[in-house]
């Protein structure tokens, strides 16, 4: 008995690998917790941290088009599809490809940007003199940790595909901690720019941390831009680039809306939100996460029982675990503004936390169904919907922002999610039947197979 339960908490099994990414997340989570609490400390007036937030936007906006298109929901699958064969030597070549490549194509788009974006960054927030100089340093750093994050992120997909959650979820606990050390020993030296550095460095010891935990398991890198697979990638990915791309620009906008209100607005809607999403990423996120490679690898052999199975037990840990979790939230705003020096705002801070946690069920939920979609390499309806999701949020956020304020961000995040995994999972058993013609109905039997 105490062996099976311990082969079920495995890192290859859904519930072992959940667990370890749900202990990575939660760290990470503590580690930003602390990040936003040192911030608002040594810059109460909040400008700064306005500025430090408002900065990332562009070049996360660029980066999740242009890479994360292909690397989160396409490569995994691709990779999945050689390890369920156990060809190393091909999975080890596409990541090499997919690593070069990326750098070389963001690379080109950061250096562009770089260049013209004090032209174009007036346009995008509404800080003036001393605060857009800064916003615009700010977003050429954050351009040069992207370019870094090319093959980080690339990395983790690997990490994903094998498996191996521990060194996949340590290292965004790294790469916070860097803007910790930057904000508490760089900032007496350099001022508001020793968060932005540390958040440099963090992200450099990320990636070399990634790349020789990569190399140990057995990735060996191959210098090559062109592998087979890379015009399959290009193809799926093209959905996926106008689902993020209106993601990013839902956020861009929610700053741009933000930073036409009252100062400390930015900060107060992403304090809001980051609490919100500790419970998406410990339990939607790990859960979705240790699913997918195990979703793509049941649909590479054409195992759909097996496939229908991981969603529903996914689907009802998540929605066990996110309601009371949300409603937990709520009742420790106080705690919560407390623990991040926003106290001073915490009748706003609330509010903005109250209509954040009606998302976290939705939310988690679609971490999963998205999963679902692409482990069959299917990108056009999650595409549809994200761009739904974003064009209701922001359409949300911008009509009622003269009557609730901030909040609105908020209120227009929930009711774009909620929508959203409405339609993914109405059309999620057509999409399977289209893909896998002879898929049968989902079999109750939960003892046909350790998950």
């Amino acid at each position: 008995m105490l062996k099976k339960l311990t082969s079920s908490f495995g890192q290859h099994r859904i519930l072992g690998g959940a667990f370890v990414l749900a202990v990575t997340q939660a760290g990470a989570s503590v580690a930003g917790l602390l990040r936003d609490r040192l911030l608002t400390k040594t810059f109460p007036d909040l400008d700064t941290v306005d500025v430090y937030i408002a900065s990332f936007r562009p070049s996360d906006l660029l980066f999740q088009i242009a890479i994360m298109a292909g690397l989160s929901t396409v490569l995994v699958p691709l990779l999945a599809r050689y390890k369920a064969h156990n060809d190393e030597a091909e999975m080890s070549k596409l990541l090499s490809s997919v690593m070069a490549l990326g750098s070389i194509a963001f690379g080109i788009i950061a250096l562009i940007l770089a260049i013209i974006f004090p032209w174009i960054a007036p346009h995008m927030v509404s800080f003036e003199g001393h605060a857009l100089e800064v916003y615009i340093t700010f977003g050429r750093i954050a351009l040069l940790t992207n370019f870094l994050f090319v093959t980080g992120n690339a990395l983790g997909q690997y990490l994903i595909t094998v498996q191996k959650y521990w060194i996949y979820g340590l290292t965004p606990i790294l790469y916070t901690l860097g803007t910790i050390v930057g904000t508490v020993w760089l900032t007496p030296y350099i001022g508001e720019y020793g968060p932005m550095i540390g958040t440099l460095a963090g992200a450099i010891i990320y990636v070399i941390y990634r790349l020789f935990a990569s190399i140990k398991i057995g990735f060996r890198f191959s210098p090559i831009l062109w592998h087979k697979d890379i015009r399959t990638m290009g193809w799926l990915m093209l959905p996926r680039m106008i689902a993020l791309g209106a993601l990013q620009l839902e956020l861009l906008l929610f700053d741009s809306i933000a930073s036409g209100l009252p100062h400390g607005a930015i900060t107060i809607n992403a304090y809001a939100r980051n609490f919100q999403s500790v419970i998406v990423g410990v339990v939607g996120i790990a859960i979705a996460q240790s699913a997918f490679s195990l979703l793509s690898q049941s649909i590479a052999k054409k195992d759909i029982a097996r496939f229908w199975l991981y969603m529903k037990k996914g689907s009802v840990s998540l929605i066990a675990m996110t309601i009371p979790g949300a409603i937990i939230l709520v009742l420790l705003a106080p705690l919560a503004a407390s623990l991040v020096h926003l106290t001073s705002v915490l009748p706003l801070f609330a509010v903005c936390l109250f209509y954040y946690a009606f998302s976290i069920p939705f939310e988690s939920l679609n971490h999963l169904v998205l999963r679902a979609y692409y482990s069959m390499h299917v990108t056009g309806v999650p595409a549809v919907f994200s761009v739904l999701n974003g064009l209701i949020a922001i359409a949300a956020a911008w009509m009622l922002v003269p009557t609730f304020g901030v909040a609105a961000i908020a209120i227009g995040y929930a009711l774009g999610q909620g929508i959203s995994l409405l339609g993914l999972a109405i059309l999620l058993p057509w999409s399977v039947r289209k893909v896998v013609p002879d898929a049968t109905d989902m079999i109750e039997a939960e003892g046909s197979y350790n998950a």
